[in-house]
């Protein structure tokens, strides 16, 4: 007797024999997993392709660090060189190469058209690692080099294209005429150096002195690379680096290494990937209401053979084991084939995305990605399983003699939804802690298991609904309204897998949509046509008068201008302060600040008083209200800003409300201004003619640029369409990853169907031999599939809707309009893909006879 065997074993001696008989039942095939396996084997590659990116990513990114950096240390000044004395202290450190980087227009030397472009100058020893990369073969100093007086330049094909030019023509940069040497290719600091909103030119440094675009308060950027004779490890870099911070820190340096040469590309690929393995591991949640609707189905065919097992003496723990072994080889069979697709669809992108960053990517398997995502898989796959496992407890020997259905007669005890539940814990663990934005992720898993408590309220709630609507005459619609709440109907299985992935569509395509009618509407429209940079002070009074003469309905507003890091808040260092992810953009790099005797304009008091327009006393700031919050200041806290390689301390006099969406002239921090008084520093201007037609705004700038050509023109519209193919290439990249989710849905809701097809077939033949006609029959299951349908696109399209609200109001400050084709498409999608699929189910049932299945009952 099984009894007898089982109780001369231990515990592992119970898992060999439950391992024997559970492998021994599959040898029949896995038929019944087909949905379980797809639902894993998709989770599972979404989460791993995703993270195997981005490791490969930043991998590429740590073993090319010299080049992408073209140097093993890299330091950065904003509006000032090194003085003698710094440089000598960078100089001894080994070959240093000096560049300067700024924006400035190119016009054409006939002044019919003009372009912003990212200059760049270079010296002789550039670059210090990796190459230039340009069409022909021609070195890049004899590209650079003068001839017959006339400096050499490069830029890429774009400018080409743009403005109409081909190799040898010249453009007139500042107060001299450059030549196109040849077409460039690609850069090896370009990454380093952050993504531009214009071309790159790139000339020698003896042109750019030439060209008179480095004045006093120049908003230039001054770098100096650095190659080590002897490079020291990561470690050894980093101390170094610690060291040479403490003695140029704070003087307005930015000190970077090669082990961390492109950080805003790192955190923002971070940040991005975190955010898409994290909507793989909701879709991977989504599945798991598949796996549980798949191992219960299994469980209900397995019947005969646990009544079969217990009436040989076999205990509910022993029959449990049995089954989680099946279970456990089907997940990782499903684990395996997500992983396989995880290690060969990073291949596939690679290349893809090495057209959009100048980047070696790695194409080799990242192993830690694969195990996170292989763990994730087969812990989701265990925590569906043990409620559906739990409930065979209620199988007994004498369901030997009836043929009955587990669906609605067991339960799962409660040690075993407790231990789904830690199973759970778990999982969320794992995602919170390997995440490198916990707030993020536990934000996210928040949303996702409050979503599945509300829909399991939804469906509870359609339930009661249809089981307390009266009678209808109808007899289609009685059998329709009745399947909706009968034991084992399908409503909650489809609400929750349905409803959750068009919940996520939805709110993905109206963010996405208010994004783009922002971008293209009402920001657009509250926006300057125009923002001028780098005027001077000897010029603001003959550039407003040009202004008014070329745009005589344009309204002008003109700020001085000055760059300048925050280095410490409240008497902490910069370094030392716990600055939220939120606020990390104020705090990172150089910003923009001014000083006013009034408050700007967008701008409201929100606490604290403003200073006199005579004030002279201790130097005060004005701080952004929200950032400040974010960052924990208040009135009186003081704010240490680097400018000009001096540090400058300010209390907060007040705070102020900015209305940053209107894209003028805002600021975090103004100062009062006697601060900044005797200062270099430039001016800002902006110019906003609703009336001026294309072709007027065009003539604006070219009489802009001819009269002032070392003052930089921003084109806002440009700047909006950079902006909006940001917007587009990131929606396409998340509604991928939703569409996973979707696709999980649909697979989840294919299972419910599929497992309740036992019992909708004795449904079906009892309604037959009673006189219902199969015309009857599929009305009634569309009316259904229709009624479960329609309540779940009516959930998915409100949800949807007020998450998507949030993130537009809330987080992102813009004006949310709902947008009501986004509801009927969500509608439609939903009542297609249930009438269809269940439909496409039940009607093969219908074709069945009728005899083999009243033997059964």
């Amino acid at each position: 007797m099984l009894d007898q065997s089982l109780s001369r074993r231990g515990w592992f001696g119970d898992l060999r024999l439950a391992s024997r008989f559970g492998l021994r039942e599959l040898r029949g095939g896995l038929a019944g997993f087909r949905i379980f396996l797809a639902c894993i084997a998709l989770g599972t590659a979404a989460i791993g392709s995703v993270n195997t990116i981005a490791d490969g990513i930043e991998g590429s990114i740590a073993r090319q660090g010299q080049s992408i950096l073209a140097g093993d240390l890299g330091f950065e000044l904003v509006q000032r060189e090194a003085t003698p004395e710094e440089f000598n202290r960078i100089e001894a450190l080994g070959t240093v190469s000096k560049s300067v980087g700024l924006r400035s227009m190119a016009l054409k030397i006939d002044g019919s058209d003009q372009s912003l472009v990212e200059l760049k100058s270079i010296d002789d020893v550039y670059p210090l690692y990796g190459m230039v990369v340009t069409s022909g073969q021609v070195s890049l100093a004899e590209l650079l080099a003068p001839k017959n007086g006339v400096q050499g330049a490069i830029a890429p094909q774009i400018l080409y294209d743009r403005l109409g030019l081909k190799v040898g023509d010249r453009l007139k940069i500042g107060d001299i005429a450059v030549e196109l040497r040849d077409v460039l290719v690609s850069e090896p600091d370009a990454l380093s150096e952050g993504f531009g909103f214009a071309p790159r030119l790139m000339i020698s440094d003896a042109a750019l002195v030439q060209t008179g675009l480095i004045r006093e308060g120049s908003l230039a950027e001054f770098g100096y690379k650095v190659r080590l004779a002897n490079p020291p490890s990561t470690d050894g870099l980093k101390a170094l680096q610690d060291d040479l911070k403490a003695d140029l820190g704070d003087k307005g340096f930015r000190i970077r290494t090669s082990a961390n040469a492109a950080p805003a590309l790192s955190d923002s690929i971070e940040r991005f990937s975190q955010f898409l393995a994290l909507v793989g591991l909701c879709a991977l949640l989504v599945g798991g209401v598949g796996v549980a609707n798949a191992v219960q189905a299994h469980l209900d065919t397995k019947r005969p053979v646990i009544a079969t097992f217990k009436s040989l003496g076999a205990g509910h723990g022993f029959v449990a084991m049995v089954y989680l072994v099946q279970i456990m080889v089907a997940a990782a069979l499903g684990v395996a084939i997500g992983l396989v697709a995880s290690a060969i669809l990073p291949q596939l992108a690679g290349s893809a995305l090495e057209r959009f960053l100048p980047l070696q990517i790695s194409n080799g398997i990242e192993p830690r990605a694969l195990l996170l995502a292989g763990a994730f898989g087969l812990l989701t796959t265990l925590a569906f399983s043990l409620v559906p496992l739990g409930k065979t407890q209620s199988v007994t020997p004498q369901l030997l003699f009836r043929d009955a259905t587990l669906e609605g007669g067991g339960t799962a005890g409660w040690p075993w939804k407790i231990a789904a539940g830690l199973v759970m814990a778990l999982v969320a663990a794992l995602a919170i802690f390997t995440s490198q934005q916990p707030k993020i992720a536990m934000y996210l898993l928040g949303g996702a298991v409050l979503s599945f408590l509300v829909l399991g309220v939804v469906a509870m709630l359609i339930v009661r609904l249809a089981s307390r609507m009266p009678r209808a005459r109808s007899t289609v619609l009685r059998l329709a309204v009745g399947n909706m709440y009968r034991p084992g109907a399908i409503t909650r299985p489809v609400v929750i897998s349905l409803g959750l992935g068009l919940t996520l569509l939805t709110a993905i395509s109206l963010i996405d949509t208010n994004l783009r009618s922002q971008i293209s509407g009402s920001i657009a429209g509250k926006a300057p046509d125009f923002f001028f940079v780098d005027i001077q002070g000897s010029e603001i009074d003959g550039f407003k008068t040009l202004l008014g003469h070329a745009s005589p309905n344009g309204k002008i507003d003109t700020v001085p201008m000055l760059r300048g890091r925050i280095t410490a808040l409240k008497g902490i260092k910069i370094a030392d302060y716990n600055v939220p992810p939120e606020a990390a953009w104020v705090t990172r790099g150089d910003r923009g600040i001014t000083y006013s005797p009034v408050m700007p304009g967008n701008s409201t008091l929100a606490q604290g008083t403003w200073w006199a327009a005579d004030y002279a006393g201790e130097p005060l700031v004005s701080f952004a209200a929200e950032e400040a919050g974010e960052l924990g200041l208040g009135l009186g806290d003081t704010v240490t800003v680097n400018v000009l390689g001096r540090d400058i301390t300010a209390k907060i006099a007040n705070l102020r409300q900015v209305e940053w969406r209107s894209m003028s002239i805002n600021f975090v921090m103004v100062f009062s201004p006697s601060m900044f008084k005797g200062a270099p520093h430039a001016w800002l201007a902006t110019l906003a003619d609703p009336s001026a037609s294309a072709e007027q705004e065009a003539k604006i700038l070219n009489t802009v640029t001819r009269a002032y050509p070392a003052i930089t023109s921003v084109r806002v519209k440009d700047a909006l369409t950079i902006a909006s193919n940001f917007v587009e290439q990131f929606s396409m990249a998340v509604r991928v990853a939703a569409s996973v989710a979707l696709i999980t849905s649909v697979l989840v809701l294919a299972g419910a169907l599929a497992a309740g097809n036992r019992t909708r077939l004795h449904d079906a033949v009892i309604l037959k031999m009673l006189g219902a006609t199969r015309r009857t029959l599929v009305s009634a299951f569309a009316l259904e599939y229709l009624l479960i349908g329609l309540a779940t696109a009516v959930f998915a399209v409100l949800a949807g809707t007020v998450a998507s609200w949030y993130v537009i109001d809330r987080i992102m400050s813009l004006t949310f309009s709902p947008e009501p084709w986004i509801a009927f498409t969500t509608i439609a999608l939903s009542l297609a893909v249930t009438i269809g699929f269940g439909l496409a189910g039940t009607w093969r049932l219908l074709g069945q006879k009728s005899a083999p299945v009243l033997r059964t009952l």
